[in-house]
């Protein structure tokens, strides 16, 4: 299995939570050897619904904005290769946990713009992936990432929306971003989080008006007690109980990627 599967959408409809019950699928399932969770959400959520704590010093965008200070102080020798530093920074950043590895990209290097840092880092993460079975990637939220093209090599895109109409709104505006830019998934999953039984026929009939071959839907996902519970208190959503009902859902409905 080699898969590079994104979960986007708007801001708090439950990207991070549905990646992290993917994640704890993927390892019950023993399917992929090696695992590469890059968290690109300035806010590094992956972390917080884990129970990790990341300092910004040990993310990507802290060791860009140490790397942007030296460039722009001239305290790094024009000859040497920025890319090399670069590369090994991303490499440093890498948290080695038991079953996984993480990637925290952390917040923007400050003021301004360093495009050259930019282009480095997405061909860097693009090289990393390679070494891993599976790479789960945490987008942001907004469209910012799919106008930068950071999406380009994603096997499979989970849009995640909520029982809302800005939810809604925001996975339509991903899906005419993507034909804009003619970005190519293979799959595209659309997962309603959060649902109660009586709205999902909404969302079952708003995919229909998509007319698109690889648009579907992945399933449905319930509010869920135990896991507000454990987002909460800052636990480990992969301690979850494998009896919790929305991880049954989750189970069935991530299967379909799997």
């Amino acid at each position: 299995m080699k898969k590079i599967v994104a979960f986007a959408g708007k801001g708090g409809v439950g990207k991070t939570t549905s990646l992290v019950l993917f994640l704890k699928y993927v390892l019950e399932l023993k399917k992929a050897q090696d695992i590469l969770v890059i968290d690109s959400d300035p806010d590094a959520n992956v972390a917080d619904v884990i129970g990790q704590e990341v300092n910004f010093c040990d993310t990507i965008g802290g060791k860009m904005k140490v790397l942007k200070d030296k460039i722009q102080g001239m305290k790094i020798s024009p000859n040497t290769p920025k890319n090399q530093l670069i590369e090994s920074d991303v490499y440093n950043c890498l948290i080695e946990m038991d079953a996984f590895d993480l990637l925290e990209m952390g917040r923007s290097e400050g003021e301004g713009c360093y495009c050259f840092i930019n282009d480095v880092l997405k061909k860097v993460i693009d090289t990393l992936s390679k070494n891993y079975d599976l790479t789960l990637l945490d987008s942001p939220a907004g469209l910012e990432h799919f106008a930068r093209k950071t999406g380009r090599n994603v096997t499979d895109l989970v849009i995640v929306t909520d029982p809302s109409k800005m939810g809604i709104h925001t996975l339509k505006r991903i899906l005419e971003i993507i034909d804009e830019l003619t970005l190519n998934f293979e799959n595209i999953w659309i997962l309603g989080n959060r649902f109660p039984e009586n709205l999902r026929d909404i969302l079952e009939q708003e995919i229909k008006t998509f007319n698109k071959d690889n648009v579907r839907l992945l399933g449905f996902i319930s509010n869920d007690d135990e896991i507000s519970k454990v987002n909460l208190t800052g636990g480990n959503l992969i301690d979850l109980s494998k009896d919790n009902l929305s991880y049954k859902e989750a189970k069935s409905v991530f299967a379909n990627i799997i």
